[in-house]
């Protein structure tokens, strides 16, 4: 182990850590480890030195051993040569074996010759005795041989005449060689001992050295990153006692100052994104200003500081307004020009406000302000106009452009209408609702009157989703009628909802002005819209199957008109009830054209391709525009009921109403009126040459059996009608 301060990191890891960091923290709660002997790299170096040098010192074992071996051999032979050579009697016959018997036996049994025989020099066989041994002389070549056992026990080898001093025999002798084999078992036995020792030794000495200048720092580095990995914002990394100039010093020196760095640019990342996270949640990129989340919380914080104190709450006004049109401006002259302007409302309203009021941007352009009423005198709506004063006092300047912003303005009392900081805020934006229903830029005060109202519509909606999916939604039908023929030639199909409760009648017919703003409002129009054509086509069909060759008008409101597929629905009901197309035809109001002439003009052609017709529907009470006009491949115009119920006491509605007929038949367009209700609304039409009618003179809207009934009780005369009434 090194010498030095075991800091161990005690911070708790939290939950949301990875296994990485969990691992780190079990490591680091122990006493770091940089003992080699305890770290696994270290054994493997160890076992890889180990057998390494056991290897070398083996293999050298190997080459030494044979040379060993035949040296033992070469010492047992020169033994027996030796005492041949001492014993032979110096025979002048070289028939006659120099060894006799006697002497023969006494070196098999006294000397490590087990086995021997006599050879002269033209290989005749002198004299043997021992054990029969494996080498025969015959010739020459069987002189150079030599044997060995193959338990290592026996060794036979040949004298020749110059091994033993010049004798004229050749000597075979078989020799005990068990124990120049115990020799060589010996040295194997302490060769490998000595391997070992020595492997050891080296290793040891190696390991000392490389634990000392390697593998120690190396672990000490290790015990610092996990130290680091546990706890990286604050690391208790241990001090190095590593001499920082050398190699293995210097890159523990480097690393720690590294760790140092990383813990600093993490916890200065994460002040920023925590500062930047706050920023985000609680204020608004584009102003600066507190959004509608930090707004509440300031209120919340006000009642608690107030609770907290027991003191009395201090009365707040808080008014909630938006800019009027302001679409418009982002449309028209694009949406840098609006933030700009929204941007400037901030400024003028905290310029212009004291600090102790709170301003918000609560939406898209959308403001909140909360103000403290100190004052008996001050009330909430005095603040509401003191702050549309503000934004309206003088215009914005944006881009070297004016700009008169207007605002409609709803404000509401806290604690006076809510205790709650969210209810109030809510409260002021349904007096904001209820400022633009009364025409905008103004100011209203909240009261329990909006609210009921609020809920009421909310009511009606989801009690028109319950009818649209139960089809509790029904279609009447009025009668259009030519002028000129008095035939029935068309039938605006009218949508009715019979809502049901649990009166005596079973329910209410709801009047469509007061659910079809509603439906436009949340976009359930455009169901509602598709609904409509399917059943209003299917019925029509029935009528043609019957021999009633009439058109059928569908209203197609704006929202359906720009947000749905509607060339795509139409195709796609045209086929599915095998209507005619040329009986079709859809009206859509002025101002559904306007949002974007391009894709009108589009839509209208495709719509055209299909083979079904287009009315403007309530013309002239829309932008009525003839370069627009000329543009729409439109079918026919209908005028509003207003001009026609008015033309006969109103000079100007009647000169608007000849207007729209001259210029329709300029156009080569049809034109329609509506809401005629007497013989004199017809004949002022007729004397203008308006082509077609409908109104309350002919018909009531039906259900669609009773206008069965009235096409086959209708006789083809405008003057049934008189008697009808």
């Amino acid at each position: 182990m090194l010498h030095g301060e075991n800091v161990m990191a005690n911070e708790p890891i939290e939950k949301s850590k990875t296994k990485l960091f969990a691992w780190a923290k079990k490591n680091s709660d122990d006493e770091p480890q940089t003992n080699i002997w305890s770290s696994k790299l270290s054994w493997k170096i160890v076992a890889a030195v180990f057998l390494t040098i056991l290897a070398v010192q083996a293999c050298v074992m190997a080459l030494t051993l044979r040379n060993y071996s035949d040296r033992q051999l070469y010492e047992l032979r020169e033994l027996a040569r030796q005492t041949l050579v001492s014993v032979a009697s110096d025979q002048k016959d070289q028939l006659v074996s120099p060894y006799t018997s006697v002497q023969l036996s006494r070196l098999v049994t006294f000397s490590s010759i087990v086995g021997i025989g006599v050879y002269s020099i033209d290989f005749q066989l002198l004299g043997v005795s021992g054990e029969n041994m494996n080498t025969t002389l015959v010739g020459e070549r069987d002189a150079e041989k030599t044997w060995i056992s193959d338990d290592g026990k026996y060794y036979e080898t040949v004298f020749r005449p110059k091994d033993i001093d010049g004798l004229p025999y050749f000597i075979v002798v078989r020799l005990d060689a068990q124990s120049a084999m115990n020799k060589v078992d010996q040295y194997v036995q302490q060769s490998i001992l000595i391997m070992i020792l020595m492997s050891a030794l080296v290793t040891t000495v190696l390991m000392i050295a490389l634990g000392k200048w390697l593998l120690e720092p190396i672990l000490f580095l290790r015990d610092n990153v996990i130290l680091a990995i546990a706890n990286p914002e604050a690391p208790h990394i241990e001090r190095s006692n590593y001499n920082p100039k050398d190699e293995i010093g210097a890159t523990i020196a480097a690393t720690q100052e590294l760790i140092k760095q990383n813990a600093k640019n993490i916890r200065q990342v994460k002040n920023a994104a925590q500062s930047q996270i706050h920023r985000l949640a609680y204020y608004d990129t584009l102003t600066n200003l507190p959004n509608r989340t930090l707004f509440l919380q300031k209120l919340s914080d006000h009642v608690r500081a107030a609770s907290e104190t027991q003191q009395e709450i201090t009365r707040l006004a808080v008014v909630a307004f938006d800019l009027d049109h302001f679409k418009d401006i982002n449309d028209s002259m694009g949406h840098n020009v609006g933030d700009a302007i929204l941007s400037a409302i901030g400024k003028r309203l905290k310029a212009s406000l004291p600090e102790s009021a709170i301003v918000a941007k609560s939406g898209e352009d959308e403001f909140a302000v909360t103000f403290p009423l100190t004052s008996d005198a001050l009330t909430a709506r005095d603040v509401g106009e003191r702050i549309r004063g503000i934004i309206t006092q003088e215009p914005f300047r944006v881009f070297n452009e004016t700009f008169q912003v207007r605002a409609s303005f709803g404000v509401a009392t806290f604690p006076d209408d809510a205790l709650d900081p969210d209810q109030v805020l809510k409260n002021a934006d349904i007096a904001l609702n209820r400022a633009k229903e009364d025409g905008r830029d103004c100011v209203r005060e909240y009261l329990e009157d909006f609210d009921r109202a609020v809920q009421a519509r909310f009511q009606m909606l989801r009690d028109l989703r319950n009818a649209l999916e139960e089809e509790e939604l029904t279609l009447y039908y009025q009668p259009q009628l030519d002028l000129r023929t008095g035939q029935v030639i068309g039938a605006e199909a009218l949508i009715r909802w019979f809502r049901k409760d649990n009166s005596k009648e079973g329910g209410k017919f709801i009047s469509p002005v007061e659910f079809i703003p509603i439906a436009e409002q949340s976009g359930l129009i455009v169901p509602i819209g598709e609904w409509v054509m399917r059943h209003a086509c299917r019925e029509a069909k029935k009528w043609h199957d019957m021999g009633h060759m009439i058109r059928i008008a569908i209203n197609v409101s704006g929202e359906q008109f720009q947000q749905s597929d509607i060339v795509t629905y139409t195709a796609q009901i045209l086929n599915e009830t095998g209507i005619n197309p040329n009986f079709v035809e859809l009206e859509v109001t002025e101002s559904a054209f306007m949002e974007d002439i391009q894709k009108t003009v589009q839509t209208l052609k495709d719509l055209h391709a299909l083979g079904v017709e287009i009315a403007i529907d309530d013309f002239g009470t829309g932008y009525s525009s003839l370069s627009y006009l000329r543009q729409f491949p439109i079918d026919r115009l209908k005028i509003d009921q207003s001009f026609i119920r008015n033309a006969l006491n109103n000079p100007d509605d009647a000169a608007i109403a000849r207007t729209i007929i001259g210029l329709g038949r300029s156009l080569n367009l049809h034109i329609i009126a509506e809401g005629v209700e007497t013989k004199e609304h017809e004949a002022f039409l007729i004397s203008e040459g308006c082509e077609e009618v409908q109104g309350y003179r002919y018909s009531r809207p039906l259900p669609d059996f009773q206008i069965i009934e009235f096409m086959n009780r209708y006789t083809g005369h405008l003057d049934y009608f008189d008697q009808a009434v």
